[in-house]
């Protein structure tokens, strides 16, 4: 189940990988390879030499730039660091977050051991990744959480961070999906009309919408410093539902896609995106080649 909503003074706190946060795949290689005792004597070496910004950094940057703003409402933004580095080998990332001027300042580093289960206690309400099981677990714990695949990225827009949703499984629950899985797409249509006044379950990100919601809610719509956007498959009349599930929670969301099974991914480069959350393996694969994007289990059971 989701997390409670958090109340509206309470920090918006978003725990990340090093390896999402910053481009460690030639050092990850070399781990794989030869081993932690490498791995670690390579980073010693070169802990001075900063490095590149990973999938997950325009996100983070952007996130961070709102506590600048100084608006009343808008609730402060936090980015914890969870490494599987030592906190020997973790120096090199904390140089390259001083470099950077990311005011990132609290960390969990696990030294080889799964770091997920300290998520929660730092109050998270967001967790992104390089590493599947840590996602998964932390998704059943109760976190919204998605693991970031290797994404070509193009430029967003300059100052405004844009996010954008898949609906079922993501924002709402996977009830209607597992009828489009198990009994096909004339019974998903054929409930989703009979339910239609029936606002859909929460998913796994519910709660981080509504973060994003008190974060626009301090603004003008057309002077927010965050857009957000909802690109499903479904279609009409599917969208019904959708819409008036919005309407039931009170949560704005600026743009809705209803692609009709059409591929996300050119749509999402339009959108600008600074990251897409969804669940279906063929909707990540087209979405990350065009925007960094993050793969969304589904809860277990």
């Amino acid at each position: 189940m989701p997390s409670p909503l958090p109340p509206p003074t309470e920090p918006f706190v978003v725990a990340i990988s090093s390896r999402a946060l910053f481009d460690l795949e030639d050092s990850h290689t070399l781990f794989e390879r030869d081993g932690l005792e490498a791995y670690a004597e390579f980073q010693r070496s070169k802990e001075d030499d900063v490095l590149r910004p990973g999938i997950a950094f325009p996100l983070v940057k952007k996130l961070l730039a709102l506590n600048a703003l100084g608006k009343e409402g808008v609730p402060p933004i936090e980015v914890i660091l969870i490494s599987r580095n030592s906190s020997d080998t973790g120096l090199r990332i904390f140089n390259s977050i001083e470099h950077h001027g990311l005011g990132i300042v609290r960390a969990a580093f696990s030294n080889g051991a799964p770091p997920w289960p300290y998520v929660r206690p730092f109050g998270a309400a967001l967790f992104l990744s390089a590493h599947p099981e840590d996602v998964g677990n932390a998704l059943n714990a109760g976190v919204a959480a998605a693991t970031l695949l290797p994404s070509r990225t193009v430029p967003g827009h300059a100052t405004q961070l844009r996010i954008a949703f898949d609906g079922d499984a993501v924002i709402f629950g996977n009830q209607s999906e597992r009828i489009s899985q198990d009994q096909g797409l004339e019974a998903f249509a054929r409930n989703e009309r009979e339910k239609a006044g029936e606002p859909l379950p929460a998913g796994p990100f519910r709660g981080v919408l509504n973060a994003l919601h008190r974060i626009q809610a301090a603004f003008p719509p057309e002077n927010s410093p965050v857009r957000t956007a909802l690109v499903t498959a479904r279609s009409a009349p599917a969208h019904k539902r959708v819409i008036l599930t919005l309407r039931d929670w009170g949560v704005r969301l600026d743009e809705a896609l209803f692609l009709g099974g059409r591929d996300k991914g050119p749509f999402l480069e339009a959108f600008g995106a600074d990251i897409f959350f969804d669940d279906s393996h063929a909707n990540v694969e087209s979405a990350r080649q065009h925007v960094a994007t993050g793969h969304v289990p589904w809860l277990q059971d």
